[in-house]
């Protein structure tokens, strides 16, 4: 098995990848779908399955390696396909009754590759702005400014600050290879938001012989959310990261328990590594009524 370094701590029902490795397993981390490939092309008497997971960023690249496989006939190599997709996500936060956000600071990664035009349903259906942003200091800030300008103008429409990465229609290539080996789900389960419907890919039935879930006897094992983590509340901006009743305690990024605090990118794990402020000074910052903005994506 192979996959991503932050797969390798995510707690499962038998515990993380890392606990599987101790115990004996082999499963290995991996920078790109393609050292997984090279790893089955090295070693062609066993199976290779790379644990293929994230939003629109990641997919293609795991879209051109099957793709690659499939050109240099490697039989050995498949992969566990848990891609997800970012539109069905944002749709069941902001139809979400409890919704406590005033905007979207866009995810500039997705972005990349989806282009802006599938958010403009934000502004139009729920009045809420978005702006893409980059990754730097400066196009952080510039985003939010660009979001409080619309809020404090009455505005609500889909902006481009990144635009010096991110096409308005997205990347046309690389869409054309996720739609040749991959298609939609119709349900996949999240943790924090439960199912839903049409928001992760699977391998079509023309690259089968890439599937790891065609190839085993992959059992429909549903790993529940842990009760104390609120990270569905935290996504839908109800709760901030630090009233969780674990963060910061039995939930770190040393100890995650949920999505939240897995990634390096979650809310939580970025107000645990970066929070400049205690506790309580941020309950008295947060007090007063402010827009409040939440990122989304990879």
């Amino acid at each position: 098995m192979t996959t991503f370094g932050d797969m390798m701590r995510v707690p499962g029902s038998r515990g993380s990848f890392l606990d599987s490795n101790a115990a004996g397993a082999d499963i290995r981390m991996v920078y790109s779908p393609l050292d997984s490939l090279k790893i089955a092309r090295q070693n062609p008497d066993k199976r290779v399955v790379f644990m293929a997971i994230g939003f629109e960023t990641t997919a293609p690249s795991t879209a051109m390696t099957v793709l690659r496989a499939a050109a240099e006939g490697i039989e050995n190599f498949s992969i566990f396909c848990n891609h997800v997709t970012i539109i069905p996500a944002i749709k069941a936060i902001l139809d979400s009754p409890d919704l406590r956000l005033d905007g979207f600071v866009g995810p500039g990664h997705v972005s990349t590759v989806i282009g802006c035009r599938p958010y403009e349903f934000i502004a139009r259906d729920h009045g809420k702005p978005l702006v893409c942003a980059g990754f730097e200091p400066l196009d952080i800030l510039q985003s939010v400014y660009q979001l409080l300008l619309q809020l404090a103008q009455g505005r609500c429409e889909v902006e481009n600050q990144y635009s010096r990465v991110v096409p308005w229609e997205g990347n046309l290539k690389a869409l054309r290879a996720i739609g040749e080996t991959m298609e939609l789900r119709p349900y996949f389960e999240w943790r924090g938001l439960a199912f839903i419907s049409h928001s992760a890919l699977q391998v079509r039935p023309a690259y089968s012989a890439f599937d790891a879930e065609r190839i085993f006897d992959v059992p429909g094992v549903r790993v529940a959310d842990p009760k104390a983590c609120q990270c569905g509340e935290v996504l839908k901006g109800v709760l901030k990261p630090w009233e969780c009743k674990v963060f910061g305690t039995a939930c770190t990024p040393e100890t995650p328990i949920g999505t939240c605090m897995v990634s390096s990118e979650g809310a939580c794990a970025a107000y645990y590594n970066f929070g400049r402020f205690s506790r309580e000074r941020v309950r008295r910052a947060t007090a007063l009524p402010t827009p409040s903005v939440r990122a989304t994506g990879r």
